[in-house]
Parts: C-alpha cells; structure tokens; sequence
C-alpha cells in the first residue's frame, strides 16, 4: 500500500503546486502538467516510474478529452464554416503532413514515421487559444474565426490519424490492407453507432433522466463513454475513437450541456495525468545537451506560421489577418502529445527522433501565450497594410461620430447594446455604438444603425468615437476585464465622465465603482428587482413605496440582495462561484464556542465574513450590533465567499 500511495502523493502534491503557480501568471495549467511531468519523472528527479497503471489512467484522460470533442461537434457550426474548416483547415493539416513527411525522408526518417509527425506538428492548442482569444475578445474576429475554424478541422483530423497510425506502424507490404480493413472496421461500427446508437441514447437518457438523481446520471455518462470507448477498441480501432462517437451521438440530444459539466471535472483531472506522462517522455539533459532542439523549436514555430500566413493569404484574407491567424497557430497541441505517444508506441520513431521533437513542442506551448501578447505589435510592424487598415478603421470611426456632441458612446452592440439604442432613439438622444462582431456590424449598418467596427478598451477607438464630446459611456457586454481598461481610458482622458457598466452579478460591483464607473447595472440584480417590484404591486403595496424601495436597494449597491442561499440545483453554476457571496445558516449547540461571546469578541469580519442576520427563538434580528451576545439555540447567518464562511463556521463551533 505504501509503495502504491506514494507515487500518487507526489504526483498530486506536485500538480497542485505548479497549478497553482501558472494560473497565479495566468498561464494555461496544462503546461503546468507538462513541467510536473519533466521534473519528476524518470529522465529527471525521478521520483515516479510510467507504470502501466500510470499509462492506463493517461489513456482514459484522452478518452474524455476526445469525448468533449465529440459532444463539441455540430453540424450546423461546420457548414456555416465550411469554407474555413474543410478549405483553410484541410489546406494546414495536409500540406503541413507532406512537408514534414519530405524533411523527415531527407533525415532519414521512414516515410510512415514522417507522416506521423507531420500529424503531430500540424496540431495546434484548442485549449490555450480558445482561452486566450475569449479573454481578449477576439474570437468574433476576422482572425478569431480563422483560427477557430481551422482548430475545429485539426480536432476533426485526430480521428482518421487515430485510424492511420496503426496501419502505418505494420510492416510496409501489408500497409493498404491494414488501412483498407482499419477503414472497413471504422466505416462498419461507426455506422452502427451513429445510426441505431442515435435513437437508443436518446431514449436511454430519458429513461435515467426521469430518475432524477445526480449521481446516476454520471454513473451513466461514464458507462456511456467508457462502454462504446471499450466497444471500439474490441473492433480493432482506439478506445480514442469510441469516445469521440460516445460524445458525437450525446451532442444530438438535450442532455449534451449537462453531460458536459458533469464530465469536466473527471476529463479535467485525468487529461491532467495525460500531460504529466508526456512530460515524463521527455529527457532534459539531452535537450540541454542537444542544441538542434532549440534549432527546431525555431524552425518549427516560424515554418508553421509561414505555412499558414500563406494559406490564409491564398484563402483570400488581409495580411494582418493571415499574420495574426499564422502567430497563433505556429505552436503545437495537445492532440500533437496523442498522435506522437501513438506513433512511438507504433514503432515509428526512434528515441533519438522522439526527444528532441517532443521537446520542441513542449517548449512551442510554453511560448505560445507570450508569442500571442506580442501578436499585436509583430503585425503592425511587418504589415503596411495593417496600419491603412488600423487607419481606415479610425477614419470611419470618426466619420460615424464627427457630427455628434453631447452622445451616449455605446461599447458593445449585442442585445443590451441595441436595445438601449431603441430607447435613446425615442428619445431623440444622439449616440454610436462600437462593437467587434464583424457580422453584427454588416447587418447592423445596412440597416442603418449608428454602429461602427472597433474595440472600445483601446484609446484611439475612443478617442476616434468622440470620448472628448460625449455626454456618458456604456459597457453593454459582460466582461469586467474589458471594462476596467475603458474606465482606465475614461479616466484618464475625460475625468467626471459618467460610465454606466453591465455585469453578471453582484460580485464585480465594488471592483467596478473603485475603477470609476457611475452605475454598475448587476443582470441578476435588476432580474431580481423586477420580480420583486411586480410581486409588491400585485399584493397592494403602493407605487410610490415599491419605486422608493427599489431606488434604495440602488443606492445601497443591492444590500438587500448580496449573497443566496445555495441548493444542490446551484452546483453547477461554474468554475467561480467560489468565489462569489453566499448566505449560510449556523444552528449554535450548547458545546459551541460563541455562547456568550459577543460578535465583536469573535470578529468573524477578520475572516472576511458579515453577520447579516441572527435568529433567536423563531424572533429573526437582522444587522446585530457588534455588542450582541450569542445564546445557545441561536442560529447565525452569515454572509461571504465559500472559504471565509467555511472559516467562519470553524470559528463559532470550534473556536
């Protein structure tokens, strides 16, 4: 027991630490994995063995990585891309694979093993870039969609490679059989699945649905992925392959976005495990000691990013669009890692191939994000175009707003957006709105609208949109990062200026008021205000009150409202809401250590939790003086983020 549970220990005690450290740099914490894996595996530290057990958890981690792909499959997103991704996309994987098949032919590596590695190099990182295009609102961008589309082919290409490599790995004259019955085996059991699976999982979901328990439908969901995974791989093809129809066949049914957030957390923690055995591939003295990693780490990320500036240029895109799409793509993925680990265990690259590719990619993913900060800057310095094209955006800017004084300046045109728009124009109040959706902005100008392309957190858009004339500022989209460098440019370029900001909930809303906004509008706020104002007026409270009531629950930055009660239905609400206010009962015992303290004796504030309210023999007594002593029998409601009310809890039990 000993020797098993101490290779787990370390393994987590290390992914832990490093996790921790990269989203602290908010850095993708799969390349956290990667550099767990290199330190303590057996050509480092060596504190962990790749055991058997290991790989067999690292496979099921791509089970469920394919699997989300799978349930991330749409048909109708394809054909409204399909220009992008059967065109541009297909254009990348395949000129990629024959490129990197002839230099591996020149190094004397087989063909075979060549266009393995040309299927590993072509992949790029859905994680990292999805992540880092939604963060600087780029993914409705002439750039955003190119990657995107090109990301969503390289993802789709994983199954055939899947399908290929072993055919590949078997000896040369027997090559067009193998792959012919490969071919045969998919065709066969993917019809089965997708066909007559289609209907079975459909009706097999309702039936475990209307049990209405947690957790049998993820029991479900892991049989299910796991179960045709395991189906696959008895027919001779990847339990990769059967995960990847298993999510395929749960995308066509109304289960797919709760299957999808139930599974993150095993697909999260065991793709995790995946990377760390990748890592573990990798020997670091002999890329230290090795100086053609760093030459093909180079060649690699500039080779890719010119293949692919020239086919989004052939594909008809901007220069600066082509650059910017070539930049982000240039480094490798994390489906590279699975067609590479396939191809090794295929036979088809030596050890002395294997390290120092492997290396360079690790190193391609670690630089990627850097690479993509400075995209901006290496655009506008090799693209002439870029800067007529940075200059025309502006001069239509400021053609839009050269007639306007005393407007609303509207940053963001989505829903929000146009129908504040609808209210100003009844109003006769002038405005122009900015927003970043290029199909948004087509539709909304041909129709008239004052909307322009442009993004409103940069200063000379603003400048461009008539900030210096303008009566307010709106952020119509919820994003809390975009919006606090708009108050920064607000700031510093119009002091006094009134800016009204939209956000989810009530937990960006300080943040936002210290950065300068006049009114911060919280969604789920307003939505609550509503009701409670219509259900005030049904019941017989006048007008003029439920108005006063609702003006002072404004004034008071939604007080009344801060942190709910949670429920088991609230458990899947996303990744922050940890973080967010919560309220929490807590019945005092006759052992517990508050009877007869009082609340500033026990300083639950330290913790960085409020005593909203304390309910004592079915009398409740909202905001308690700090004097107010704790009787036994009394029950506490407390009011902060999970951990501090966790802590506070601890506090007024134990002591």
């Amino acid at each position: 027991m000993h020797n098993t549970l101490q290779p787990v220990l370390i393994l987590l005690a290390a992914a832990v630490l490093v996790v921790v450290v990269f989203r602290s740099l908010k850095l993708p914490p799969l390349l956290g994995y990667l550099i767990v894996g290199v330190a303590i595996g057996p050509h480092a530290l060596g504190w962990i063995s790749s055991t058997d057990e290991v790989k067999t958890l690292a496979e099921i981690g791509v089970v469920f990585l394919m699997f989300s792909i799978g349930l991330e499959f749409s048909l109708s997103r394809l054909m409204t891309m399909r220009r992008i991704v059967f065109g541009l996309g297909a254009a990348q994987v395949v000129s990629t694979m024959l490129l990197v098949a002839a230099a591996a032919s020149a190094l004397d590596v087989s063909w075979q093993g060549g266009l393995a590695l040309g299927g590993a190099l072509a992949m790029s990182s859905t994680a990292i870039l999805a992540k880092l295009l939604a963060e600087r609102f780029e993914l409705n961008s002439p750039h955003g969609r190119q990657i995107i589309g090109i990301l969503l082919f390289q993802d789709l290409a994983v199954v055939p490679l899947l399908i290929l490599i072993p055919a590949l790995a078997a000896p040369a004259d027997q090559f067009a059989a193998t792959l012919g019955v490969a071919l045969t085996k998919a065709v066969v059991v993917l019809g089965v699945l997708l066909f007559v699976g289609q209907r079975v999982m459909r009706a097999w979901f309702h039936v475990v649905a209307r049990q209405k328990s947690s957790e049998l439908f993820v029991l479900n969901v892991l049989l299910v992925t796991l179960g045709i995974a395991y189906l696959t791989e008895l027919a001779g093809l990847s339990l990769a392959l059967g995960a990847f129809v298993a999510g395929v066949l749960i995308s066509e049914t109304e289960y797919r976005y709760q299957v999808e957030e139930d599974i993150k957390p095993f697909r999260d923690v065991l793709l995790g495990l995946f990377f760390v055995t990748i890592g573990m591939l990798l020997n670091i003295s002999e890329v230290v000691e090795n100086a053609w990693v760093s030459v093909l780490l180079v060649t690699l990320v500039l080779a890719k990013t010119a293949l692919i500036f020239g086919l989004s240029r052939l594909f008809g895109a901007a220069t600066g669009v082509a650059l910017r799409t070539g930049l982000a793509l240039g480094a490798c993925g994390e489906f590279g890692f699975v067609i590479l680990a396939h191809a090794a265990g295929g036979k088809l690259l030596g050890d002395d191939v294997l390290q120092p590719v492997l290396a360079a990619m690790v190193l391609s993913m670690l630089i990627a994000p850097f690479v993509i900060e400075r995209s901006e800057a290496i655009v506008r310095r090799w693209s002439a175009s870029e800067w007529m094209s940075r200059a025309m955006q502006l001069h239509d800017i400021a053609v839009q707003s050269m007639d306007s004084d005393q407007h609303v300046l509207i940053c963001g045109y989505g829903r929000s957006g146009q129908n504040l728009a609808r209210f100003l124009e009844q109003e006769k109040v002038p405005f122009i709105a900015l927003d970043n959706d290029p199909e948004r902005i087509r539709e909304a100008a041909a129709a008239g609208e004052r909307v322009v392309f442009g993004d409103a957190a940069r200063r000379e858009v603003l400048l461009a949109a008539g900030l210096p004339r303008a009566k307010a500022v709106v952020v119509t989209y919820v994003g809390t990062p975009s919006a606090l460098r708009i108050l920064e440019q607000v700031h510093e370029l119009r002091p006094g200026l009134p800016v009204v900001v939209r956000t989810v909930d009530d937990s960006d809303v300080e943040k936002l008021r210290k950065a300068g906004a006049a009114e911060v509008v919280a969604d789920l706020m307003e939505a609550s205000l509503m009701l409670a104002s219509s259900t005030l007026m049904l019941v017989g409270v006048p007008l003029t009150r439920v108005l006063r009531r609702i003006r002072e629950t404004r004034e008071h930055r939604y007080d009344l409202f801060r942190g709910f009660f949670r429920g088991v239905s609230d458990s899947g609400e996303g990744s922050e809401q940890a973080l967010q206010l919560r309220l929490h009962s807590v019945p005092i015992g006759s052992g517990a250590k508050a009877v007869g303290l009082s609340l500033g004796e026990l300083a639950l504030d330290a913790v960085g939790v409020e005593v909203t309210a304390i309910r004592r023999r079915n009398v409740r007594m909202s905001a308690p003086a700090p004097g107010m002593r704790i009787e036994e029998g009394d029950v506490i409601v407390l009011l902060g983020n999970e951990a501090a009310v966790a802590a506070a809890e601890i506090r007024l039990l134990q002591g």
